[in-house]
């Protein structure tokens, strides 16, 4: 099993208990990354115990040879997406997807999430046309964060919007 998913078993109770969402877990070199996230957005108070907690159940299970720095944070505003489940989290949303050199298409795409399957999701660009992409031909994706009055890629934001008369 690889130390991405012996960390995310040992961290998604944890953060559970702290009540978020694990989003995703990664490890390059000396960095174990731990993203959470909650529907309420997550205080840097709940970090910093999350931090403490999975700290200590790091150094208990001594997972990870050698040093490592930990950080526990937040995915922010323009998150990335590597699974199914991130791109179902940003549905409606403004997504960037670079894709691999052998995608039957452009390599840099910018549209919104119309709809994701277990294998793939169909992104809505600017022009209206719908392209399938599979996840095993995206390099990286994220969403995509505009600035200014009335903007905002919020799930809740974007329902509250519609909701609207």
């Amino acid at each position: 099993m690889a130390i991405v998913d012996r960390v995310r078993e040992l961290v998604a109770p944890l953060a559970e208990a702290a009540s978020v969402d694990l989003y995703d877990v990664e490890h390059h070199g000396g960095m174990v990354r731990v993203l959470v996230d909650s529907d309420g957005g997550v205080d840097v108070d709940a970090l910093a115990r999350l931090s403490r907690s999975v700290s200590r159940a790091l150094d208990e299970q001594d997972l990870i040879d050698g040093r490592y720095t930990l950080e526990v944070s937040s995915p922010g505003l323009e998150r990335p997406l590597r699974t199914a489940d991130h791109f179902r989290r940003a549905a409606g949303a403004e997504v960037k997807v670079k894709t691999r050199p052998d995608f039957d298409g452009p390599r840099r795409l910018t549209g919104v999430v119309e709809a994701v399957a277990d294998d793939g999701v169909d992104l809505r660009e600017g022009d209206g046309r719908v392209s399938r992409i599979a996840f095993e031909q995206m390099a990286s994706a994220r969403t995509v964060f505009e600035w200014g009055p009335g903007r905002t890629n919020s799930r809740e934001s974007r329902q509250r919007a519609e909701e609207k008369p």
